[in-house]
């Protein structure tokens, strides 16, 4: 995880948002990767224990989708310095339109992963009652 600097009161407004839209993506960008690792344990459960196709199918299409992601949003994170060189409120809504975009695609993924995560979890509690 990222050191977190302080914000300094002679700071502006947008550079401090900047810096916190910066910090929000590393987070996400951890969280993907994170997941990576659950995934890889997720699909070999699946593998050893479970043998369900479709399941096993899913977790390699979330597993694709996810390293995707993580490239997304490193790509983005990079792109974040041009940020600075905004000088119209059109080129501010850009990046924040685009920001946003980003933000829903990660909570839509999350959302997904736990769903299939619960769906994991509930097969093997069914298997070790059988």
């Amino acid at each position: 995880m990222n050191a977190i600097e302080p914000f300094y009161p002679h700071e502006s407004d947008s550079r401090i948002m900047m810096e916190k839209d910066k910090v929000e993506v590393a987070n996400w960008t951890d969280d993907l990767e994170y997941i990576s690792e659950e995934l890889d344990y997720l699909i070999d459960i699946e593998d050893r224990m479970l043998h369900n196709t479709q399941l096993y199918q899913k977790l390699k299409e979330i597993k694709k989708e996810n390293k995707s992601q993580i490239g997304t949003l490193q790509s983005y994170g990079g792109n974040m310095r041009h940020i600075v060189e905004c000088d119209t409120v059109q080129c501010d809504a850009f990046y924040l339109h685009k920001h946003e975009k980003n933000r829903l695609v990660y909570l839509e993924h999350i959302r997904r992963y736990r769903t299939l995560k619960r769906m994991v979890l509930s097969q093997i509690i069914l298997n070790v009652k059988s």
